[in-house]
């Protein structure tokens, strides 16, 4: 199985944990790594989420965020790929998502990944056949199968 996290759910962690929902994500965002560390999931990295992490004002959250994503990544859509990329991304955007967002999502397509994980509750709106997008807490219920699909 072959996964995408989008930046905020690799952020989702740092974030104010006293917010149950906040908490819950955050938590279900650590067993996911657990998953991927342990090679029970795979998971994709991109020329756009290293460049968004590359963004951040923390120093703390790049190096840990970047040091997990090149231990553990399986795989990577490249800056060869961005013709493609944007292609995808101007007919996802074109939909109301923020052209940043649509990137990643076209970057999890185009890597044939089977969920683009994100907290980012305005990109859970979207819908395709391509990939599903699912919140990090959804994500452990499909795993542990207690969550209808």
């Amino acid at each position: 199985m072959l996964v995408y996290l989008d930046n905020c759910s690799y952020n989702r962690p740092f974030d104010n944990l006293s917010y149950d929902s906040i908490r819950m994500e955050a938590e279900a965002k650590i067993f996911i790594q657990s998953l991927i560390k342990y090679g029970m999931i795979k998971l994709i990295n991109s020329f756009i989420l290293t460049y968004e992490i590359s963004k951040s004002p923390s120093r703390y959250k790049k190096e840990h965020i970047s040091a997990f994503i090149e231990k553990n990544a399986s795989g990577y859509i490249g800056g060869e790929n961005k013709e493609i990329v944007v292609k995808i991304s101007q007919e996802i955007a074109a939909t109301g998502i923020k052209f940043i967002d649509a990137a990643h999502i076209s970057c999890a397509i185009i890597a044939k990944c089977d969920y683009f994980i994100t907290t980012d509750k305005r990109v859970l709106k979207y819908k395709s056949d391509k990939i599903k997008l699912v919140n990090p807490v959804v994500f452990v219920k499909i795993w542990e199968g207690n969550y209808g699909e």
